[in-house]
Formats: structure tokens, sequence, C-alpha cells
């Protein structure tokens, strides 16, 4: 398990499965609606869009969800009124976790949210408490890395404008300022080097370590909570 990336490199891609299609398909169809309705439909103005979208694509999810999701971003159909939520918490052992999220109605959200946490050793965390202890940094994910072309990978990252490089099972993350997440993922294109995700995450400044009893409860959390409509992203600080 890994503290210094998202839910979804600590234990799975999420939507890898087929049965997790769907519902990762209307999880990125949120935040392409909240990315239109914040700045406008035209991904060519609106960075946030635009990378969503391409988060999209990367997982074949069809033009016409794409565009559906755009529409009620900016009105053109109707659709809930969706605004972005952050969530500070503590797990088991006292880790610290952010949790990120898209809803509709934040009450509801805050108190399945909470349920969640109570049902797992958690508790929410006042705001401030637990987001000092991260920092949010652009990632660029890069999969089916080999050893043959770690190397190679690695100086055409640097050159591409990376600040820390770190090896995953699958592949390689690349991390970068946030204003430079964009700008370094066009120049690994044009290198030839695709993308498989880009994001902003929220990176520990440092990890810790737990028991084994811990970290099972901790894999519960994460699994509960993923299973949440409302969770988009999952941070915590557990070190390998």
């Amino acid at each position: 398990m890994s503290g210094h990336s998202h839910w979804s490199t600590i234990k799975h891609k999420k939507g890898a499965a087929d049965a997790q299609r769907s519902k990762t398909f209307s999880k990125i169809a949120r935040i392409i609606s909240v990315a239109a309705r914040e700045a406008g439909g035209n991904p060519d103005t609106n960075s946030k869009l635009r990378i969503a979208i391409d988060q999209a694509r990367a997982i074949n999810m069809p033009s016409d969800n794409i565009e559906r999701a755009v529409q009620r971003g900016t009105g053109e159909l109707e659709g809930a009124q969706l605004e972005n939520i952050l969530y500070e918490a503590y797990g088991p052992g006292g880790t610290a976790l952010i949790i990120e999220g898209i809803t509709d109605n934040k009450n509801r959200a805050l108190g399945e949210i909470k349920q969640i946490l109570n049902q797992h050793k958690g508790k929410l965390a006042g705001e401030g408490s637990v987001r000092w202890m991260f920092e949010q940094k652009g990632c660029v994910t890069v999969d089916s890395a080999t050893p043959e072309n770690r190397e190679s990978l690695e100086l055409a990252a640097i050159e591409a404008g990376a600040d820390d490089i770190r090896w995953e099972e699958s592949g390689m993350n690349i991390y970068t300022r946030p204003e430079n997440l964009e700008k370094t993922k066009r120049n690994l294109e044009d290198k030839g080097i695709v993308a498989a995700s880009a994001s902003l995450d929220w990176v520990a400044k440092e990890n810790v370590r737990v028991d084994a009893q811990t970290e099972q409860a901790m894999e519960k959390l994460f699994e509960a909570l993923d299973e949440s409509d409302v969770v988009q992203e999952i941070y915590s600080n557990l070190a390998d």
C-alpha cells in the first residue's frame, strides 16, 4: 500500500474491472460537469475540463457521455447542481486522510462520510488539522514501464519538467508543481510518451507505518469510501 498517492493507486485503478466501469463513468462525468460549470465548456480554455476529458478518454468513456456531462455543467442540459467537497479525517491508528468528492447535497454527503468513518474506526477532523500534513502536486502517470526503459523514461520525465519521480507496480508517477501539470503532460506527449492520467494529488509530506491489523482496517475503510457515489479520491499518509 502506498501513502504518497491516492487510493486508486493504493489498491487498484478505479474501473479496472468491468463491474466498476459504469460507476467510474458516473464519477468522471461528475468531474467533467463541475469543471465545465466552474470555467466553461471549452477544453481549450478550461484546463481542468481538458484534464477531466483526457481521463475519461483514457478509460474509453463514450464521446456522447462526455458531451452530455459538459452540457450538464454549462446548463445546456438539465442536471443537479454539483459541488466539489473536501474532508479531512483520521483513520485507524491515527492515520491522516484527505477525502475529495462531488455532491449535489453537502449535508447528505457529510452524514454519509461521517457514518462510513465511524463504522471503520475513523473520524472527521477539523479544517486544517490534517491538510498541513500533505502537499498538493500535479501527478502524471505513465503505465507499462519495463526495467529496460526505466532510465530513458526518467530522463524524458526530467526533461519534461518533473520535480520528483516515483515508481509503482503499474508504472511511473511524475510529480510537478500544480501549475506545471499540463505543461509536463504535453511535453511528455511531444516525446511520444502517452500519459495514462494527469491529476492534482495530495501527497503526504511524511508517511507513517502501522501494524498489520491497522493496515487491514485501513483497507476496509478505503473500500467503504470507494463504494460511496460521493467520493472521488482518497489520500492517506500510510507508508508502503
